[in-house]
């Protein structure tokens, strides 16, 4: 996968970048497996806006994405792989042997005409998805479930992929993206291999209007606006936030600080932390 530049035609397009949509295969979805997604430009039932900076963008459906594979023992056939405005990574068009079609997060190397199949007994091929129990330790693997029969939750985005450390009864070691090692019940299922289109990281937009077509509204820096509208406003010129740390509009500490609750619940399953 490589990223694809363009003759610098305006101000925009000279540092504008796209993905190389060479290895996509089909341009129109599978009608079947969407669904419209209601937009509410960060609005609530009421009209008033609870989250910021949303509105706007490009029409968008969702492609029903199978998170679970619980097909097992049914071998199907990669018969396209296309593009998914909802997500970093694209996605593969599998047909089972039984004319059933579903979608699926395509893995780095996932081409049409290959086979991809889930159950216990599994080959160890990039986009087979096992039970971690019947995964070899050291194996890269991504799509991973937190809960068994939940459906993929882990390590589903562009170029993502986490690594299985240790099996110790009913629970293994995987060492996720962020380099937390998490204990994961060796019932969960998690799909061999590596998340495809991992240029996605390298890509420039370029231009503010891409943002835009993204849904994606303009944010103003606090300290440029008046003392009414945010606490890092005022003073004369560029001026400090004059404040112990920094604060959201509504003044609640941001920008560092810890939100997780120290009480949570699968706190016990974080072996080693994020940050170390």
């Amino acid at each position: 996968m490589a990223v694809k530049t363009f003759n610098p035609t305006s101000p925009a397009v000279r540092q504008m970048t796209v993905a190389d949509y060479s290895v996509l295969t089909k341009k129109a979805p599978e009608k079947a497996l969407l669904k419209t997604g209601k937009k509410n430009a960060g609005r609530n039932s009421y009209g008033r806006i609870t989250v910021r900076h949303q509105g706007g963008g490009n029409r968008k459906k969702i492609r029903i994405i199978d998170w679970k594979r619980t097909r097992d023992g049914i071998p199907a056939t990669v018969t396209a792989i296309e593009y998914d405005p909802n997500r970093t990574s694209f996605i593969a068009l599998i047909q089972y042997v039984d004319g059933v079609k579903s979608y699926i997060l395509a893995p780095n190397g996932l081409k049409v005409g290959d086979k991809v199949v889930s159950g216990t007994d599994c080959d160890i091929i990039a986009g087979n998805v096992l039970p971690i129990a019947n995964i070899p330790v050291g194996t890269v693997i991504c799509c991973v479930e937190l809960k068994p029969g939940k459906g993929a939750q882990m390590v589903r985005t562009a170029g993502s992929s986490a690594q299985l450390m240790a099996k110790e009864g009913d629970y293994a070691q995987v060492r996720l993206p962020s380099g937390e090692v998490r204990m994961v019940s060796v019932k969960c299922r998690a799909m061999v291999g590596e998340i495809g289109n991992a240029e996605h990281e390298n890509v420039n937009l370029g231009k503010a209007g891409r943002k835009r077509h993204m849904g994606v509204r303009p944010s103003v820096r606090g300290v440029v606006m008046n003392p009414n509208d945010h606490p890092h406003g005022g003073g004369e010129g560029k001026s400090p936030i004059g404040l112990p740390g920094p604060v959201t509009p509504w003044g609640v500490a941001t920008l560092g600080k810890k939100t997780r609750n120290k009480k949570k619940q699968s706190n016990k399953y974080i072996v080693k932390s994020r940050k170390g």
